[in-house]
This record gives C-alpha cells, structure tokens and sequence, in this order.
C-alpha cells in the first residue's frame, strides 16, 4: 500500500520562512532513514501558495485564482509518499518524523489509491 504523509502549512512556511538548519538537518535524516528502510518513494517540499493558482471548475468553465491562499490549516507544505504494509504502520513511521515546524505542526497520513482499488472499472 502507499501512503502519503502530508506536511501542513503553517503562517511561516506561507511567509516563505526557510526552516532552520536543525530542522533540515532532521528532515534529511529521517529522509534517509526512510530511503534506507526501502520505504519512500518520492517527497519534496512546495513553495509558498503564493507562488501557485488554483483552477475551479464549473461546468464548462476553468476560473483561475492566483495564491496566496488564506487559509493555510488547508494547504500543504511537503509530503513523503512511501510503501508501508498499512496504516499502522504509516503512524508509526510518521511519528519517528521530525517536528514539521519546530512548534505546533501536523502531518496528515492518506492511502494513495491503487489500480487494484477501482475492481473491474
């Protein structure tokens, strides 16, 4: 199964506030450890919303809105998508993770649909 495990964004990683060196120090080893563990499959970090749009579809029509975006409890800041055996699992591996932003953070843990998942479709 593949999970992702989302990074959510914060006010500063919104403000484009770079981590600091202990948090990036921490993230690249917990990376590590997940590539050493033959579970991660790719992971990167976003830019700040403002850098980004959003397309909205209503019927026929595409309404583009540019970031930022206000509501940052809703964004993501980065994400790891790795191969675990299960959810527990997941949990487990999430919470060996590095505090996201070195004060209040939440990473978020999803089950990535598979081909198999859609049955006969």
């Amino acid at each position: 199964m593949k999970f992702m495990m989302i990074v959510k964004a914060n006010q500063d990683s919104e403000a484009g506030v770079r981590p600091s060196a202990e948090l990036l120090a921490a993230r690249r080893k917990y990376t590590e450890e997940l590539v050493s563990a033959g579970i991660l499959l790719a992971g990167d970090g976003l830019h700040p919303s403002a850098k980004g749009a959003r397309v909205k579809f209503v019927g026929d029509q595409r309404l583009v809105t540019d970031g930022p975006f206000i509501e940052t409890k809703e964004l993501i800041a980065g994400y790891w998508l790795g191969q675990m055996n299960s959810l527990a699992e997941a949990i487990e591996w999430v919470k060996r993770a590095p505090n996201p932003t070195g004060g209040e953070g939440e990473i978020e843990i999803r089950q990535v649909y598979e081909p198999e998942d859609y049955g006969a479709q």
